[in-house]
């Protein structure tokens, strides 16, 4: 067992030691926290994709005699996108009504149905009183709606009926947001995604082409509107740099800039569990000798936490004594960002403290934010971290399940975009996301082995993390390798902080709906949204697969 078990380490970090990383780079204790100096990374690629925002204008005569009425937005051509959503300025302010939107897709005379947007999307964001939902950077938004390939676009947006008192006021400075994901790292090299096969297809989904590619930046077909009148000009809300950076200034996260194009890794492993890690292939030409095993587990450990920002598509599954055994490796997390309030409830734990527990499930494959296509020039640059991870909440992107497996990069792009540059939020808002083939994906930057501090259950994101399913599940019923794929990514999460999926934990509210800040609350430890906030999410029918996730979860961790 030992011998094997040294062997399958030292194969891996042959694997990840064969990627390119700069010699400048800090200590691995370091690289958690603070990456290397922007001159010791190579350029990031030029990633493409844009937003296109168009003001709303009055569609009834209530709404021009300063009545609730309606807003909106009749059918015009637009340039390529494949998401929409509705943003306003003030955040306080809720949108009392309904958000409808039709789309044409892309080359074609075919309109869609009035397709409904959910209107209900403050609960999914920062705490309150975090510097994050504090910013002046924030608007009030939906949540997103994912349409596919258009380039057509009708919305509608109507206050609900009012009582006694009247219908409210619809919130000031509506706005359209068109989002392109552009075209993703899976277009541009010869690499696979780690895709499994459709849901009840038995077959391997098609890549094809990406929604928007090749024309994220040329107009569309048709002639251009003028903006509504009395209203603001349509603006693009392009992927550049925040104002004031530039390429010698140093980022302060090891995700900020990606390598330089280089030799394509081979084709990335299914992500299903492995009796060992799964390599590339190329990297078992002249494999070093082995190592001692302790220098080996510690090895891999910090070479992973370094690299996996910006060098790696994919982190590859690992079996369960091979993560069990590098757990107790990793480089203790020492959060720089100073703690207050909400976010300093309880003493830091560190994961070699939470791997003194035998329960940690094995690491399932991983796409990193490499090789989903995030565009790391958007987000702002530092990371934020909570002390530990006690919970586990899960959410539905409600963003519509009109998607294929091969689109879920394109999808995961457009929500970041939408995240960051529509609504005002630091990076891409859930830790992870799961699409409906199971595969799972890094969300927001700062390490996946890492108590990142995310924007996903307002009230609950201290010591917590944030699991999005892509898809709506109200009526429709999750898909079972998703469900799977909830259960291995918290056996696994959860196991590094010596946490029972089947257990409960004790959380403080830092204010919402449910519960008034200060108030503690005890969850399952893989709990949903709605146990936290007043609202439909995770959707009915996957909030009711939660308890075959946690009983799951606590098997795989060997419980």
């Amino acid at each position: 067992m030992r011998a094997s078990l040294a062997s399958s380490i030292a194969v891996t970090c042959a694997a990840v030691l064969a990627l390119p990383v700069s010699s400048a780079a800090p200590a691995a204790a370091e690289v958690l926290v603070q990456p290397p100096a922007a001159s010791a990374l190579p350029p990031a690629p030029d990633l493409p994709g844009s937003t296109q925002s168009l003001p709303l204008g009055p569609l009834g005569p209530s709404s021009r005699a300063g009545g609730p009425g309606e807003q909106g937005l009749p059918r015009r051509d637009v340039k390529p996108f494949s998401l929409v959503g509705v943003v306003w300025d003030d955040p306080r302010a809720p949108l009392h009504g309904t958000v409808q939107v039709r789309t044409r897709a892309t080359g074609t005379d075919t309109w869609s149905q009035w397709q409904d947007v959910e209107t209900h999307n403050d609960e999914h964001g920062a705490d309150p009183d975090s510097a994050e939902g504090t910013s002046r950077a924030l608007r009030g938004s939906t949540a997103p709606l994912w349409v596919g390939d258009s380039d057509g676009v009708e919305i509608r947006v109507r206050a609900e009926a009012g009582g006694t008192g009247g219908a409210p006021p619809l919130p000031a400075g509506l706005r359209l947001e068109l989002v392109d994901p552009g075209e993703g790292p899976e277009a541009q090299t010869d690499t696979e995604p780690v895709l499994e096969t459709e849901p009840g297809t038995g077959t391997e989904p098609s890549t094809g082409t990406e929604p928007g590619t090749g024309t994220a930046t040329e107009p569309g077909t048709g002639t251009e509107v003028e903006p509504v009148a009395e209203a603001a000009p349509p603006q693009t809300r392009t992927a550049t740099a925040p104002a004031g950076a530039t390429a010698a200034a140093a980022p302060a996260d090891a995700t900020s800039a990606a390598v330089a194009p280089e030799a394509p890794l081979p084709p990335a492993p299914a992500p299903t569990p492995a009796p060992a890690a799964t390599v590339p292939a190329a990297a078992l030409a002249a494999p070093p000798a082995a190592p001692p095993l302790s220098g080996l587990l510690a090895g891999l450990g910090a070479i992973n936490s370094q690299l996996t920002p910006y060098a790696a598509p994919w982190l590859p599954a690992l079996s369960k004594e091979a993560t069990e055994a590098i757990a107790s490796y990793l480089p203790p997390f020492l959060p720089r960002t100073p703690a207050s309030g909400a976010e300093a409830q309880e003493p830091a734990k560190t994961p070699v403290q939470a791997a003194a527990a035998p329960y940690i499930g094995p690491r399932p494959a991983i796409v990193t934010r490499k090789g989903w296509g995030a565009d790391e020039s958007i987000r702002e640059k530092t990371f934020v971290y909570t002390n530990t991870i006690k919970a586990a909440f899960v959410h539905h992107s409600a963003t519509g399940n009109n998607y294929t497996c091969a689109q879920a990069p394109s999808v995961l792009r457009s929500i970041y975009r939408y995240h960051v540059l529509s609504s005002g939020w630091r990076d891409f808002g859930y830790n992870f996301a799961i699409d409906k083939c199971g595969n799972i994906y890094e969300g927001r930057a700062g390490g996946v082995d890492k108590p990142v501090l995310g924007a996903h259950t307002l009230g609950f994101n201290t010591s917590t993390m944030g699991i999005a399913v892509l898809g709506t599940f109200s009526t429709t019923a999750p898909p079972a390798a998703s469900v799977t794929a909830v259960a291995r990514l918290t056996a696994w999460k959860l196991g590094l902080h010596g946490i029972n999926p089947k257990g409960s934990v004790t959380l403080t509210s830092g204010g919402g709906n449910l519960y008034a800040k200060g108030t503690k609350v005890k969850f399952n430890a893989i709990a949903g949204h709605r146990d936290g906030f007043a609202t439909d999410c995770p959707g009915s029918l996957l909030y009711g697969k939660l308890g075959t996730a946690r009983t799951s979860a606590a098997s795989y961790q060997g419980r």
